[in-house]
């Protein structure tokens, strides 16, 4: 069996070090998407935990916003939990801040300290599904180790 691709065994080692035994996998085809995602796992798209980047314009810092794949961030209700500005994240500051490409980026595992926020809706769901460091590996997890492992607060993202 071929190993994980660079970027994905990053995640599986990081999750193994902070004492989970979730598996990272990847998938035959393309999860870039949410319902790339959900298509390939069988599961609804909602419960495919999308994390998306936002930089605050203050201060070039990243945001990471986890989002359930069926919502739209509402970033003025980020701005106003920030009480800040946020701007667009091009695919170099994505790839500069976090070390993973757009399509592939885990809620662990950043090349930075990332302030994240968790969408509220990921925590009615037993499982969840997050990228894992590469557009088509994910690893699955409950909303309370996702919220263990990032330290994000929970926040209504709408």
């Amino acid at each position: 069996m071929e190993g994980l691709k660079e970027s994905a065994q990053v995640v599986q080692d990081l999750i193994i070090e902070l004492g989970y035994s979730n598996k990272v996998i990847e998938l035959s085809d393309s999860a870039r998407t949410a319902k790339e995602a959900a298509d390939a796992l069988n599961c609804e798209v909602a419960q495919i935990a999308k994390s998306i980047i936002f930089k605050i314009e203050s201060s070039n810092s990243p945001v990471l916003v986890v989002a359930s794949g069926i919502n739209r961030v509402n970033e003025r209700q980020i701005e106003k939990l920030l009480n800040d500005q946020l701007g667009k994240a091009d695919a170099d500051f994505v790839r500069e801040q976090t070390g993973f490409v757009i399509g592939g980026v885990a809620p662990i595992g950043h090349k930075n300290e990332l302030i994240t926020f968790i969408d509220e809706d990921l925590l009615q769901y037993g499982e969840v599904w997050a990228a894992a460091g590469h557009p088509k590996a994910i690893f699955q997890l409950t909303p309370n180790e996702l919220i263990e492992m990032t330290k994000g607060k929970v926040v209504c993202i709408k």
